[in-house]
């Protein structure tokens, strides 16, 4: 070759190269779009196929069948692994078999990755209710509380504090669960059925007044609310606001006739009602015809709960002897006539009604309707 012919290659050449550098950079831009938009599409499926899975798992997670929707979550772990709402809602499923050490150990690790997860920190807290290990359990609610939730925060919250409430009302810690009922009631807007439910939890925990604000906030807001008819009777009625009660029972009554704890306690309500010579609206007549009728009740009382044999021995039959000898030196002068000419005889008289009552209660338990309202009275008078 001669030397033109290769300076003639070579020219060739040099204008050659910078077309296949750009066919060949081309032709990689192509080959990395084909290869990319290949990945995409097929993540994409991943996680069509991951929902579509989830979503299985979701409805029959609702619907209770646990045994599936665990099926379904662990296939949609298959096709997004990390994924921590799928593990969350399997552990959740497992839960519902009662399968807690696994599902513990998803909970745990997720609890790991987000302790400010509430559904997480929910989840963990029945699990250690479940256990009995009361301050884990506790602790793992709280959290739950001011923890963060999807969607509407005061709901999640919310429900996370009800849950703790049911859980402390099962385990009788009722101290703990009146103050946690107390931030729940701050919290809650005008509601009639809210405040129905909270004031239902303030029964249960015994704290009375605080349910017989929420049943009448709760009738100011819906007056014919049998729920909170009926549940601010009975928050009058054991708080001794009688007068109260009763108009509260008798208009829960009337709202249902199929109300038997209502008609119960109506009738426990106008026996005591009926029965306290104490009320002021009562007249100086009727006053001495009660007591006369308290007293001979009392005497009735005394004779039902004395041991048939004469076998009672100890403090209680000598107790019990002594009011028998009271009542029966006391008996000639509580009469009408008595009662009229000598007024401070219906403390002395009614004094020792709450004594008999109260010892035969305690060796012969509960008595009659009548027996039982004497007891309402003399425990509305002694608080008083």
């Amino acid at each position: 070759m001669t030397k033109e012919q290769r300076r003639r290659g070579l020219s060739l050449f040099l204008r050659r190269e910078p077309l296949t550098l750009a066919a060949l950079m081309v032709l990689a831009v192509v080959l990395f779009l084909v290869v990319t938009g290949l990945s995409r599409a097929y993540y994409a499926k991943q996680e069509s196929l991951a929902q579509q899975w989830s979503q299985r798992g979701v409805d029959d997670l609702n619907a209770q069948r646990y045994s599936q929707a665990v099926a379904e979550f662990r296939t949609a772990l298959l096709y997004s692994r990390d994924n921590y709402a799928y593990q969350l809602n399997l552990a959740e499923a497992l839960m519902g078999l009662n399968r807690t050490d696994e599902a513990y150990a998803y909970l745990i690790n997720l609890w790991d990755r987000q302790p400010e997860n509430g559904m997480a920190n929910l989840e963990l807290a029945r699990i250690e209710a479940q256990r009995g290990a009361t301050p884990q359990a506790l602790r793992y609610y709280h959290d739950a509380i001011y923890a963060i939730w999807p969607g509407d925060q005061e709901v999640g919250r919310r429900n996370a504090r009800l849950e703790l409430i049911n859980y402390l009302l099962r385990i009788n810690a009722k101290t703990q669960a009146q103050a946690e009922l107390i931030a729940l009631a701050a919290n809650l807007g005008e509601d009639a059925p809210e405040q129905v439910l909270v004031g239902q939890l303030f029964l249960r925990a015994q704290d009375f007044s605080h349910a017989l604000d929420a049943f009448r906030l709760s009738l100011r807001l819906d007056r014919h609310s049998e729920a909170a008819l009926a549940g601010a009777g009975e928050a009058a009625f054991e708080l001794g606001q009688y007068p109260a009660a009763e108009g509260y029972l008798q208009a829960a009554v009337a709202a249902s006739s199929n109300d038997v704890k209502s008609t119960a306690r109506l009738r426990k309500t106008e026996f005591v009602l009926d029965m306290d010579p104490f009320r002021t609206q009562v007249s100086a007549v009727e006053r001495d015809r009660i007591v006369a009728n308290a007293f001979a009740t009392a005497g009735d009382r005394l004779k039902s709960c004395a041991a048939p044999d004469g076998s009672a021995v100890g403090a209680a039959a000598a107790s019990q002897q002594n009011l028998a000898q009271q009542w029966a030196k006391l008996k000639p002068q509580v009469t009408d006539r008595g009662l009229r000419r000598n007024p401070d005889m219906v403390d002395t008289a009614m004094q020792l009604v709450f004594n008999i009552e109260r010892q035969a209660s305690a060796t012969c338990g509960p008595g009659t309707e009548v027996d039982q309202a004497l007891l309402l009275i003399a425990k509305l008078h002694e608080e008083n």
